[in-house]
């Protein structure tokens, strides 16, 4: 399926996290997106791999994506190898994205920036036409190069090379977020009220994602936003259309 923007996170909720209010605002415009998790997030403290699966499927559902599929890789032991590379080709390929999400450059869990690298660079091979790729129907795949990679900025606070107005769109956003009952919210009694805290499993971290979209739409005049980093310097076409 041919889609406009492919999120890549590599645990389950990542993409929710970080850029699903930018997700939302480019589907009311008419684009098109797909979600693609590298792992179960079977680590976790909270919940298991199953769990996790059931809320990702509701999350998506809730966010309106056109599909969201799993690759997985070892949650925490994802490797920068050729097998990870061709797997993640074969999917980009699949979906022919102009723009790719992915994880943050660097943060506190060292599957975020790892991944980021992972993802990047298969952005970049997958354009390549002696890398001989199939579907799922054994048919071979076309080339295909995203026109752009961009990195949601995660826990850590960085400083964003652009940000995107989520104003009216953080309500949805985190309606998609608590779709993960086992991850969050631990002060709501519910199934996982049990288990173990985590960072980001109390209402402290809810009230710092509001904080944190407030902090990254201040510079631009937006109430709330959500924040991205390059690699690679974008270019723009008409200055006028840059807030």
């Amino acid at each position: 399926m041919k889609i406009d923007i492919l999120a890549i996170g590599v645990h389950p909720d990542d993409v929710e996290l970080s850029c699903a209010g930018t997700l939302l605002r480019h589907a009311d415009m008419g684009y098109t997106f797909g979600l693609l998790d590298l792992t179960r997030g079977e680590l976790g403290t909270r919940g298991n791999a199953e769990i996790r699966t059931r809320e990702a499927y509701a999350a998506a559902t809730k966010l309106g994506a056109k599909f969201r599929e799993n690759l997985d890789l070892p949650d925490g032991f994802i490797q920068h190898d050729e097998a990870t590379i061709r797997k993640l080709i074969t999917a980009i390929r699949d979906c022919q994205p102009e723009i790719v999400l992915a994880n943050a450059l660097s943060d506190r869990h060292p599957d975020h920036g790892r991944s980021a690298g992972i993802i990047a660079d298969a952005c970049y091979y997958s354009g390549l036409s002696k890398i001989e790729t199939h579907n799922l129907e054994g048919a071979p795949q076309q080339k295909w190069r995203p026109k752009s990679v961009y990195h949601y900025i995660q826990d850590r606070n960085r400083q964003p090379d652009m940000v995107v107005d989520i104003s009216s769109y953080f309500n949805r956003k985190m309606e998609a977020i608590n779709c993960y009952e086992s991850q969050f919210n631990d002060h709501n009694p519910n199934d996982y009220f049990h288990e173990a805290s985590t960072p980001i499993s109390g209402k402290d971290f809810m009230d710092y994602l509001f904080a944190k979209a407030r902090s990254l739409g201040r510079e631009s005049g937006y109430e709330l936003a959500e924040g991205f980093n390059v690699a690679r310097v974008p270019g723009v076409p008409d200055l006028m259309q840059l807030d």
